[in-house]
């Protein structure tokens, strides 16, 4: 990394790009500006910039506008396709971005992707790190949310003040494409302990156990997860289904972990029995339906809502 480069970011200013202002990225654009971070956001939609707008950000309706005045922008984007887009296409960042700056993706994207487009800005002296998240809108919005990063440690130190008014736990895991690893490995499990959680319930219910109490139980023990410490209570329990992510969000993570593992040349019957219960819920559940509905595959009497049972 250039001498050029540290100096320009050791002299960033409060102002900070978001682009994709959905209800992750929105949600962490209102979060900074809550830290006192002056925030200009983008996205296609007129809906989503006045929504954010509403939460004090500065919505600008070309990227132009937010590159020439913010040297660390955050992208917030469905897939690895979108970043490759937003990032290399005719009218992406490449084009319009100064040097040194530095783009913190937080898309749940691909290793490849990132290393493609890190490469391509390095050319011009612009550093690139892959930080997916986890936690929710509701980690977005509230600043407790989780990221795991990769990118070179240099860049990663400098922009550490705005990853901490994002996030209450971060993890730099290595280099340009790692954090991707790390969340696909993550939301594997996630996806699975879902349905592991929603087996060993139902297992409780017909040998005549108070499903509840056996989930207080198994937050007492060993076999505790995210999926039965939080996702349970929060939204499956209590039949809520409204956490922010979706069926088809998991589905689309699930399927990159499949990929990974076979590009990989790997045998891993857990995580392919996983991506395939996934893959066979689309006969049951839309992609617009919360994630925690996966549950009602294994049990819809017990987890399903009492007017769809």
């Amino acid at each position: 990394m250039t001498k050029a480069f540290i100096t320009g970011i050791q002299n960033m200013t409060n102002t900070i790009g978001v682009i994709g202002l959905g209800n992750m990225g929105r949600n962490m654009a209102a979060t900074l500006v809550k830290k006192s971070f002056t925030v200009i956001g983008f996205d296609l939609s007129e809906t989503a910039c006045k929504q954010a707008a509403e939460q004090g950000v500065i919505a600008a309706t070309h990227l132009s506008t937010l590159t020439e005045q913010c040297n660390i922008i955050i992208l917030s984007l469905p897939k690895a396709e979108h970043v490759e887009a937003v990032c290399l296409g005719d009218n992406g960042l490449i084009h319009v971005v100064s040097p040194r700056t530095t783009i913190i993706d937080t898309t749940t994207s691909v290793p490849e992707t990132s290393r493609m487009v890190a490469a391509e800005f390095s050319k011009q002296n612009i550093a690139f790190l892959d930080a997916p998240v986890s936690g929710g809108p509701a980690g977005a919005a509230t600043g407790t949310m989780s990221m795991v990063i990769g990118g070179e440690m240099e860049a990663y130190k400098q922009v550490l003040p705005v990853l901490e008014a994002m996030s209450s736990v971060r993890v730099h895991v290595g280099d340009v494409g790692a954090g991707n690893i790390a969340k696909i490995a993550n939301n594997m499990l996630a996806a699975a302990h879902l349905i592991t959680t929603a087996e060993a319930l139902t297992l409780a219910e017909k040998a005549g156990v108070d499903p509840e109490k056996v989930l207080e139980a198994i937050n007492a023990g060993s076999g505790r997860s995210g999926a039965s410490q939080a996702m349970f209570p929060t939204w499956v329990m209590t039949k809520a289904y409204d956490s922010g992510f979706t069926m088809g969000l998991m589905r689309k993570d699930v399927g990159l972990a499949k990929t990974l593992a076979q590009s990989l040349n790997l045998t891993l019957p857990m995580a392919m029995q996983t991506a395939a219960l996934w893959e066979d819920s689309a006969q049951k559940l839309a992609d617009s339906d919360d994630f925690c509905c996966i549950a009602q595959c294994t049990n819809p009497l017990l987890f399903g809502k009492e007017d769809e049972v």
